[in-house]
């Protein structure tokens, strides 16, 4: 009866248009979503405000200060902190999602951050901002795992991709924004609090504003199926499907025709088609970051090293903060006309190429060029891996799969700090672009020659 139930839900759901309430439902997990990259987008914008304020000195790092040794020092352990928090979200918490629901998974992520990250602005060390991030870092990384988690199940198979792109296209339009208040007010103290407090605080207070109006989101119909609440996930899908008909009354929703496969009840993370695609993903992700993040969250350090100066330098970093939307924009109208895993292995093609391009131009304006090309392909293989690390698990254990997978890539986020520091010192930015070629090959290899086909098939479909 389980099966059948599941099989049914699965059906249902799969019947749904991109319409109305499916879109609010996209709409309100995407807000959260774009204060949660906000956050992330940080780390660039005000880590040299930071430094050069003495925040990252031995002697406000404190006990900090001890991860020197590790080669993790000054900005770095800024990076480091928030990526070691959501490393410790993703791995460590990733099963809440599916042991108590998508929807309180949502409430402890985002209300936990947004008070952490509100106690930070408030520091007045180095050592008290770093313990703060960390913490803020653990929400962000349960909030991250839960949106892959949820979204994939809201959504028809041929839909996903436009629903995933969808998401991080509003979610990205928030890197602009991060990007001017950090270049407007990092030099400035409105009222007399430092610029950097409140942008950071803008992040808390814009958080906890997208959870309130996310409350009113339905549970995944699936995940209360995977623990046996029938009953309320047909309550979910009728409640939607009504609203549907009422803006859609030529649409056909009944479960009717071939049925998928059934959910496999509940799983293990040690079944051998589950352990192959965790060890793909895994390696996807440890590597994939370091094109990335390695990029990203160095922008301004970046020009700096290519002979930019500071000020100027988080002016071309706005600028080419603007392109974030865009890599996800155009995966909205292609998302779903290609298998998810050949989108990855082009925009790390991509990547290689117009990062390449960047670490040896001169001119400002060809700076500014490649460096929007990075970030558009970075944010076109980031909407692709996202729908696909979820998709490619079984509904009980998708939460707990996504954040051992995605754990890797914050574990080398937390590296990926002191790794492009030494490099730039060692080779300047052509030596870090090196790296990131050959982390990309990496990820290359990886995906096109082990990830499995996703287009068109139903969760259920792919569960096997």
């Amino acid at each position: 009866m389980a099966s059948k139930a599941m099989c049914l839900s699965g059906n249902r759901l799969d019947r749904l248009p991109l319409s109305g309430p499916i879109l609010r439902i996209i709409v309100l997990i995407s807000l959260g979503f774009g204060f949660e990259i906000y956050d992330l987008f940080l780390t660039a914008y005000i880590a040299p405000t930071l430094s050069k304020a003495g925040y990252f000195t031995p002697e406000s790092l404190g006990l900090l200060a001890g991860l020197s040794t590790v080669g993790i020092h000054g900005v770095g352990t800024f990076v480091f902190s928030l990526f070691a928090g959501l490393f410790v979200g993703a791995v460590a918490l990733g099963s809440i999602p599916d042991s108590v629901g998508r929807r309180a998974a949502f409430t402890l992520s985002m209300v936990s951050y947004s008070l952490c990250t509100a106690v930070m602005a408030c520091q007045s060390t180095g050592f008290g901002i770093n313990v703060w991030r960390f913490l803020a870092g653990v929400g962000l990384g349960i909030e991250l795992v839960t949106i892959d988690t949820y979204l994939s199940e809201w959504v028809a198979p041929r839909f996903r991709g436009r629903a995933f792109a969808l998401c991080q296209v509003i979610g990205f339009s928030f890197v602009p924004l991060v990007a001017f208040l950090a270049w407007c007010l990092n030099a400035e103290a409105p009222f007399g609090v430092d610029g950097w407090r409140i942008v950071v605080g803008v992040g808390s207070v814009g958080a906890l504003a997208a959870w309130v109006l996310r409350r009113s989101i339905p549970e995944s119909p699936r995940w209360l199926e995977s623990v046996g609440r029938y009953e309320e996930a047909a309550q979910a899908i009728n409640r939607i499907e009504q609203r549907i008909r009422l803006r859609r009354p030529d649409v056909q929703m009944n479960a009717s025709g071939t049925a998928n496969q059934a959910d496999p009840g509940q799983p293990t993370l040690s079944a051998g088609a589950y352990r192959k695609r965790l060890m793909t993903l895994s390696v996807f992700n440890f590597f994939q970051t370091f094109g990335y993040y390695g990029f990203s969250a160095w922008v301004p350090t970046l020009l700096i090293a290519r002979g930019i100066g500071v000020t100027n330098s988080l002016e071309y970093a706005f600028i080419i903060a603007l392109a974030n939307p865009l890599g996800p924009a155009i995966g909205y109208w292609l998302g779903d006309a290609f298998d998810r895993k050949w989108q990855i292995v082009g925009a790390a093609i991509a990547v290689a190429v117009f990062g390449g391009a960047f670490s040896v131009v001169t001119l400002p304006a060809l700076l500014v060029c490649f460096g929007a090309l990075v970030t558009i392909a970075n944010n076109a293989m980031s909407y692709a891996y996202h729908g696909y690390q979820a998709e490619i698990f079984p509904t009980a254990i998708r939460g707990r799969s996504v954040g051992f997978v995605y754990a890797w890539s914050r574990l080398s986020a937390a590296l990926s700090g002191p790794i492009i520091a030494a490099l730039l010192t060692a080779g300047g930015v052509p030596l870090v672009f090196v790296f990131i070629a050959t982390a990309m090959a990496i990820v290359v290899v990886t995906i096109g020659t082990f990830g499995p086909r996703t287009r068109g098939l139903a969760l259920e479909d792919l569960a096997h």
